[in-house]
């Protein structure tokens, strides 16, 4: 059955779908705030603000779509029936059901992120299981945030074009790069990774699926630069506020005495690389996939490479030591000295020829799955 939303609808963005996205970004902010909270403070009690900010994406994303799926089985037009899906006698979008999920396994996590901190301590790694189930939820709910606004843009008749709707998917992938680069921190989060060859691997791997899925499932001109952009402004805007804020850490050993939040490290700058791949899939247009991510994976190395090795310099010279840049700060257990400013693991794992044709290769595997993904993204009507 073809749906389709009237021009009057497509001008208004539904309240659940603003409310899912406002979950989205009060979950990506929570989790931002709580590693700053880790690396200032430590472990102190469940009931951080950063934990409330995290859970509260959960819970407002659960009841919005947890309502519009009760809306549309007992009080729903046959226009609203007909976009949804069916799961257990219920009604209602592919989005909702999947946000529907991300919240149940996000609330689910806090009682055992709870239970593992008091009996482990506190993490050694970011990817703990509770954070592994924590992870997955609100990724979820991300997912679930592109499918809603997806479902609209899709619907919506191309004279009106949508632009709305197609902002707001732009945004929602902007939070899911912020995800990836986060689960990504330990290997491409700090610049002194940036001339090694594992920085780049991981980063050919991960980017190019969401860039080049967002470029040919949005019908913004220049989506993928949109999406980074937001996700740069995210991380700027928590990197500027977070270090206004004092804290002193509360456990031991305190190597570094922190006196403010210390902030994460500066962004990647992926909103170059966005650009010439959002130039890429406008020159190749539908169709001729294969060699649109042949020429995009390599693009996306080669710009991201130029880019992040000049920027990774910038950002440990003493030029950037400085609260507009946040780099210049380590947690309180960190014992200070030169390598702060020094590149990492550049003898034991250097960028090669063969390290970066393994990286081009993993570039074009993304870029693939990314066009596959941006395929069906386009023909999401539910």
């Amino acid at each position: 059955m073809s749906v389709a939303i009237d021009a009057g609808a497509a001008r208004k963005i539904p309240w659940h779908v603003a409310a899912v996205v406002l979950a989205a970004t009060s979950a990506v902010v929570g989790v931002i705030w709580d590693i700053s909270w880790h690396r200032s403070i430590g472990r102190d009690t469940f009931w951080t603000p950063a934990h409330l900010a995290i859970y509260l994406g959960g819970a407002l994303a659960g009841a919005a779509c947890g309502w519009v799926v009760l809306k549309t089985t007992f009080a729903g037009t046959l226009e609203e029936r007909a976009a949804g899906v069916s799961f257990w006698g219920f009604r209602g979008p592919l989005g909702a059901w999947v946000a529907i999920w991300g919240a149940i396994a996000m609330l689910a996590s806090g009682p055992f992120d709870n239970w593992w901190h008091n009996a482990y301590g506190l993490d050694v790694k970011v990817l703990s299981p509770p954070h592994v189930i924590l992870a997955l939820g609100f990724t979820a709910i991300q997912l679930g945030t592109l499918l809603l606004v997806l479902s609209l843009q899709n619907r919506a008749p191309l004279a009106q074009g949508g632009r709305g709707y197609s902002l707001l998917f732009a945004y929602g992938a902007g939070i899911v790069l912020q995800n990836v680069a986060i689960m990504g921190i330990e290997q491409i989060g700090f610049p002194n990774s940036a001339h090694n060859g594992l920085y780049y691997r991981v980063a050919g791997a991960a980017f190019p699926f969401v860039l080049v899925a967002v470029a040919r499932a949005s019908r913004l001109t220049w989506a993928a630069t949109t999406a980074a952009a937001a996700y740069l402004a995210i991380s700027l805007a928590m990197i500027w506020v977070l270090q206004l804020f004092p804290a002193t850490p509360k456990l031991a050993p305190v190597f570094n005495p922190v006196t403010h939040m210390v902030a994460p490290p500066f962004p990647l700058l992926l909103v170059v690389p966005a650009a010439a791949l959002d130039l890429l899939v406008q020159r190749f247009g539908p169709g001729h996939d294969w060699r649109l991510a042949l020429v995009a994976g390599v693009t996306f190395l080669a710009v991201f490479f130029v880019t992040q090795w000049l920027a990774a310099e910038f950002l440990l010279s003493p030029h950037a030591r400085s609260y507009l840049f946040g780099v210049d700060q380590w947690d309180y257990s960190s014992r200070l000295g030169p390598w702060r400013y020094r590149f990492w693991r550049i003898q034991t794992d250097p960028v090669t020829p063969g390290g970066m044709a393994l990286a081009a290769v993993l570039a074009v595997a993304s870029a693939r799955l990314g066009l596959w993904w941006g395929n069906w993204l386009a023909r999401v009507r539910r």
